[in-house]
C-alpha cells in the first residue's frame, strides 16, 4: 500500500496542463498568482504593459501589443499543451505548443531573460554576438549548440532552418526583414521589453518567457527576488531632501538622442532619488535634439550618464576631443559623470533583468551615503 501511495503521488507530479507548472516551493507568498489549492502556478504580469495572460480550460491566451501605443497592432497566441489540439480556441489566435523546447532569440534583452532563469539550453540561434559577455552562451556557439542567424534585415534563413527552433522571438517594430522569415515556417512571436516604460515592467518579461518554457514557477520567484529589492531601494530615497538633475545621452552625427520623460529611463532616475531633464516631457520613447536644446536645459544639471562602447579608457579628456562644447556643462566641471562602459560590463544581457543593481549603482552616485558600502555592478562616477 505504502508503494501504491508513491507511485500514485509521482504520478501526479508529472502532470502538465498547457499554461500551467507545478509548483515545487512551499505555499509561500513569492509573487506567483497560484489556483486556490496552491499547487498550480500561473503568470499574472502587474507592472509590464506589453503582455497579457488569460487562462480558459485546456489553454491560455496570450495577448501582445505596444505598452508605448495602445492603438498599435496586437498579437494573440493560443499556448495549449504540446500534442494537444483543443477545439474551442479562438479564430484570431494563433496556436502554440508548450513549452517550447527550442527558441531564437533576436535582442541581448530576450537572451537576458533566458540567462537570468538559467535556461540557456533553449536557445539555440543569436543575433549578434558583440559584447557577449556570458560564459555558458559563449561555450555554446563555440560548440555549435548555438548559431548566429545574422542580423536584422539580412537572416540566414539556412541557418535558421538548421536550428529548427520551435519559436523565434522577434521585435517587430525593428529594422525587421522578418517577411523573409516567415516563409520558414516558425512561429514567430513578439518580445517588447524594449518598449516597457518601468525598470520592473521591462523586468518582469521574464514572466512571458517562463510562461512559454514551461518554467512559470521559477519566474514568478526570480521577479518577485527582483521586486522586493528594488522596494526595498526604491524606499532608502522616498525622504531624501535634495534631488540632483541628471540628463543622458551625447551627440551623434549632429543629433543628441535622449528619452522622454515618461521613458524607462526617467523613472529610474526618479527611483533613484534624482529629476531627469526632461521629467516633464510627455514622450515615453526616444526623443532627437540639437546640442542647443540640451544646453538651455542641461547646463547646470548635477549628473551626466552615459552609456557607450569605447575601446580604450574612456575620460574627460577622451569627451573633451569628442566635442569641446561639452566641457562647458556642470555636470562635466564638477566631474558628476555617470558612467557605463558596454565592452567592460554585461550591460545589454544582463541589465534589463536586474533592475535592483541599475537602482542601487544609480542610489550610490546620487546620495551615496545611503550605500556607503555598495560596490557598483554597471554605472560608476567617471574618473
Amino acid at each position: 500500500m505504502k508503494k501504491l501511495i508513491i507511485f500514485i503521488s509521482a504520478l501526479l507530479l508529472l502532470t502538465v496542463t498547457a499554461c500551467q507548472h507545478k509548483n515545487k516551493q512551499s505555499s509561500k507568498d513569492a509573487g506567483n498568482t497560484v489556483l486556490a489549492d496552491s499547487s498550480i502556478v500561473k503568470i499574472s504580469p502587474k507592472y509590464a504593459q506589453g503582455f497579457k495572460v488569460t487562462y480558459i480550460p485546456n489553454a491560455c491566451l496570450l495577448d501582445i501589443q505596444d505598452p508605448q501605443n495602445e492603438e498599435s497592432q496586437s498579437f494573440h497566441y493560443a499556448l495549449v499543451a504540446r500534442g494537444e489540439k483543443p477545439d474551442d480556441i479562438p479564430s484570431d489566435y494563433t496556436v502554440i505548443e508548450t513549452p517550447i523546447r527550442s527558441v531564437i532569440c533576436m535582442t541581448s534583452l530576450q537572451l537576458s531573460n533566458f540567462i537570468k532563469l538559467g535556461e540557456l539550453e533553449h536557445v539555440v540561434g543569436i543575433t549578434s554576438t558583440r559584447h557577449l559577455f556570458n560564459k555558458e552562451m559563449n561555450a555554446r556557439l563555440k560548440e555549435g549548440k548555438t548559431r548566429k542567424i545574422g542580423i536584422e534585415g539580412n537572416f540566414d534563413n539556412e541557418v535558421i532552418m538548421s536550428v529548427n527552433p520551435d519559436l523565434i522571438l522577434i521585435s517587430p517594430f525593428k529594422r525587421g526583414g522578418y517577411d523573409a522569415m516567415k516563409e520558414v515556417g516558425i512561429p514567430l512571436i513578439p518580445h517588447l521589453g524594449y518598449k516597457e516604460m518601468t525598470p520592473l515592467g521591462q523586468a518582469e518579461w521574464i514572466k512571458f518567457v517562463g510562461l512559454l518554457i514551461g518554467q512559470e514557477d521559477k519566474a514568478n520567484e526570480q521577479f518577485a527576488a527582483i521586486e522586493k529589492r528594488y522596494a526595498e531601494l526604491k524606499e532608502l530615497t522616498a525622504q531624501v531632501e535634495k534631488r540632483p538633475v541628471v540628463f543622458s545621452g551625447e551627440l551623434r552625427g549632429g543629433n543628441w538622442y535622449a528619452v522622454g520623460g515618461k521613458s524607462f529611463l526617467a523613472q529610474l532616475f526618479k527611483d533613484a532619488g534624482a529629476d531627469y531633464f526632461m521629467k516633464d516631457d510627455e514622450r515615453s520613447g526616444g526623443v532627437t535634439l540639437d546640442f542647443e536644446t540640451v544646453y538651455s536645459q542641461a547646463a547646470n544639471a548635477d549628473y551626466w550618464r552615459i552609456v557607450n562602447s569605447y575601446q580604450g579608457t574612456f575620460s574627460y579628456d577622451a569627451l573633451k576631443e569628442e566635442d569641446t562644447r561639452y566641457t562647458d556643462f556642470k555636470a562635466y566641471k564638477d566631474k558628476g559623470i555617470v558612467y557605463c562602459n558596454m565592452r567592460a560590463k554585461p550591460f545589454y544581457e544582463s541589465m534589463p533583468t536586474e533592475p535592483e543593481v541599475v537602482l542601487a549603482d544609480l542610489i550610490k552616485v546620487f546620495h551615496p551615503q545611503l550605500l556607503p558600502e555598495y560596490q557598483p555592478g554597471y554605472y560608476e562616477l567617471l574618473k
